[in-house]
């Protein structure tokens, strides 16, 4: 890497986060066993593209699930809070996850207060990401107002500077505050938890006071129970792809993931935290998707 990112990434994070980050990519990039919360990494597998389009082909489902998976929807859900501040009732985020460029169309004309982007720019799980960052670079033109981000289990952090240049805040174990009036809430996003596990909840909620109310985003939502304990209110998330391949019903046949498995897509409660899995609006390792439609997501704050 640019020995000019490295110097950045250390100011940034600090010289240990940064090191151990990229030892990590290093060492383990494409491993298909170990590693991560999960032992099995199954869109590793370099064989498993031809493996799933085959079985899709054979069963006559492979037409079908392509045109699916070019057909991103736009969900509305509505979060219910009583201790929101007032000055945020009716604030909107929009939320996208595990990135597909295709939806500039759906994006270009939506308004929102806020975006948040959970995660999972680059197709692959190793190798080059320059391509990734012209997606993004392309959809970031049609977006407004400020931009969050965190890192997925597809990304590198090389990406950082190029994401930041591009005016997306990315935040690494860090919070932010958002301000209306004299009224706030916070803003607090996590490394990868999946693969690299370099989340560090307790150091993004750090600068959070004792009953404010507070948005985690981690790209995935496996560590629901850390963010319920630090008393985030609010926890967006992606990375499942709601199982992506679902039987009629849309039953995962497996969410790559360790949690209960109504949280694998869509709101959910765990004790007093309130969250919300966005299925992405992209697909992993073959462009398909059954029973699972990919969305992006518009998020309104309301006080009960």
């Amino acid at each position: 890497m640019h020995e000019d990112v490295l110097v950045e990434l250390e100011r940034r994070l600090g010289g240990l986060h940064a090191k151990q980050r990229l030892r990590i990519e290093r060492d383990h990039e494409a491993q298909i066993f170990g590693q991560g919360l999960t032992f099995f990494h199954l869109e590793n597998w370099y064989s498993l593209h031809a493996v799933i389009e085959r079985v899709l082909k054979l069963t006559g489902l492979y037409s079908r699930a392509r045109r699916n998976a070019e057909r991103v929807l736009l969900k509305r859900n509505d979060i219910r809070c009583e201790d929101l501040p007032p000055r945020f009732d009716g604030f909107t985020i929009l939320h996208i996850s595990d990135m597909h460029v295709d939806m500039i169309e759906l994006v270009g004309g939506l308004r929102y207060d806020l975006c948040v982007l959970t995660g999972d720019y680059r197709g692959e799980t190793f190798g080059p990401f320059e391509a990734a960052l012209d997606g993004v670079r392309r959809v970031r033109h049609h977006l407004t107002g400020p931009i969050y981000g965190v890192l997925g289990n597809h990304d590198t952090i090389q990406m950082v500077p190029a994401l930041e240049a591009m005016g997306i805040r990315m935040l690494l174990n860090e919070c932010e505050v958002i301000a209306r009036d004299d009224q706030r809430i916070f803003l607090a996003g996590v490394d990868d938890a999946h693969f690299y596990r370099m989340d560090n909840v307790e150091k993004a909620a750090m600068q959070i006071p004792d009953g404010a109310f507070s948005i985690l985003l981690s790209h995935t939502p496996e560590i629901y129970r850390q963010a319920a304990d630090a008393h985030f209110r609010l926890m967006l998330s992606g990375h499942t792809h709601g199982g992506q391949i679902c039987l009629p019903g849309s039953i995962p046949i497996t969410l790559e993931s360790v949690l209960p498995r109504r949280m694998g897509a869509g709101a959910w409660q765990y004790l007093n935290m309130i969250g919300y899995t966005s299925v992405g609006a992209g697909s992993s390792v073959v462009p398909v998707r059954l029973n699972c439609p990919p969305e992006i997501t518009l998020h309104y704050l309301r006080r009960s």
